[in-house]
C-alpha cells in the first residue's frame, strides 16, 4: 500500500499548491460572478445571472471582444509566419546564428512595462523617433497612437516584437529535430527548396506549430500590459482588450461580480476555442515516429 501511495505523496505538495493558488481562485471567481460585491462590503448578495446579462447586453463588452479577436487574427499568424521564417535562417549552429538567436530572444525576457514605455516614445506623435524620421523625409507626422485606425496595429507590432524570440527558439528546436534523411531523400528526387519546405519541413514541424498556435492564441486574449501602458484602451476603444476591460471593471470600478463574470466568460471561451482547434487542426498534426 505504501509503495502504491509513494508517487502520489511526491506530487502532493504540488497538488496542494495548485489547489490553493489555482483551483480555489477559479471556484471563487465562479461564485463571485453570481454575486454583487465591491471589495469593502461584508455582504455579497446573490444576483444570479444579472452580471452575465449585463455583460452580454453591453456595447463595451462586444467592442472589446471584437478588438481582441481582430488582434488575435492578425498577430497570431504574423508571429508564427515570421518565427518560422527566421528560425529557418538561424537553424544552422554557427556563431552568428547563436548571437542572432540570443538577440532576438532578449525582448521575450525583458520587462513588458519597459518595452511598452520605450515604444510609447518611439511612436510618440511629437517627439517619437519614427515621426522624426518621417519629418526628415518631408512628410507630415503620423498620430500613431491617437488614430483609431492605427493604434491597434501599433500594439500588434510591439507585441509581435516582444514575443517573436520565444517562437523562434521553439521553432528552431522543432526544425533541428527533423531527421536529415528526409532532406536527403528529397534531394535525390530533385525536389526544389519550396517543394521541400511544403512537403517535408512544414508537415514535420506541425506539432511545434500547433503548440505555438495554442500558446499564442491564449496569449493574444490575455494581452494587458502593453495596452495599459501605451494607449489605456483608447482612442475611442480601438485597443480596449478583454483583459483591460476586466481590470477596469474589477479594480477601477470595484464591481467584482461583473469582473468575475467576465473572467468566467473569457475562461469558457478559451476552453471552447482550444477544443475547436484540437478537433480541426489537431487531427492534421503529423508526429514523426
Amino acid at each position: 500500500m505504501l509503495r502504491k501511495l509513494t508517487p502520489y505523496l511526491f506530487v502532493l505538495p504540488l497538488l496542494g499548491f495548485m489547489a490553493v493558488f489555482t483551483y480555489y481562485p477559479i471556484l471563487q471567481s465562479v461564485n463571485l460572478s453570481f454575486r454583487e460585491w465591491d471589495f469593502m462590503s461584508p455582504s455579497k448578495p446573490w444576483v444570479g445571472f444579472d452580471n452575465y446579462r449585463l455583460l452580454l447586453t453591453s456595447r463595451d463588452f462586444w467592442n472589446s471582444l471584437k478588438v481582441t479577436a481582430v488582434f488575435a487574427l492578425i498577430s497570431v499568424p504574423l508571429r508564427l509566419a515570421l518565427a518560422l521564417a527566421v528560425a529557418s535562417f538561424l537553424i544552422r549552429e554557427t556563431a552568428v546564428s547563436r548571437i542572432a538567436r540570443g538577440a532576438i530572444f532578449l525582448p521575450a525576457v525583458t520587462s513588458t512595462v519597459s518595452i511598452a514605455v520605450v515604444f510609447s516614445w518611439v511612436f510618440s506623435t511629437d517627439y517619437g523617433a519614427i515621426n522624426g524620421f518621417i519629418a526628415l523625409l518631408g512628410f507630415d507626422k503620423v498620430p500613431w497612437m491617437q488614430d483609431p485606425q492605427l493604434a491597434l496595429y501599433v500594439i500588434i507590432f510591439v507585441n509581435t516584437w516582444k514575443q517573436l524570440g520565444y517562437d523562434v527558439i521553439i521553432y528552431t528546436a522543432g526544425l533541428q529535430a527533423i531527421s536529415l534523411e528526409y532532406y536527403d531523400a528529397a534531394a535525390v528526387d530533385g525536389g526544389r527548396r519550396f517543394h521541400v519546405f511544403r512537403r517535408v519541413t512544414f508537415p514535420l514541424v506541425m506539432p511545434t506549430t500547433y503548440f505555438l498556435l495554442v500558446i499564442s492564441v491564449i496569449d493574444a486574449f490575455q494581452v494587458f500590459t502593453i495596452v495599459d501602458v501605451m494607449t489605456r484602451g483608447g482612442p475611442a476603444g480601438a485597443t480596449d482588450m478583454i483583459v483591460n476591460m476586466l481590470y477596469r471593471i474589477g479594480f477601477t470600478l470595484f464591481d467584482i461580480g461583473t469582473g468575475s463574470a467576465l473572467a468566467v466568460l473569457l475562461f469558457i471561451f478559451l476552453i471552447a476555442l482550444a477544443l475547436v482547434k484540437a478537433r480541426v487542426i489537431g487531427r492534421r498534426v503529423h508526429y514523426d515516429s
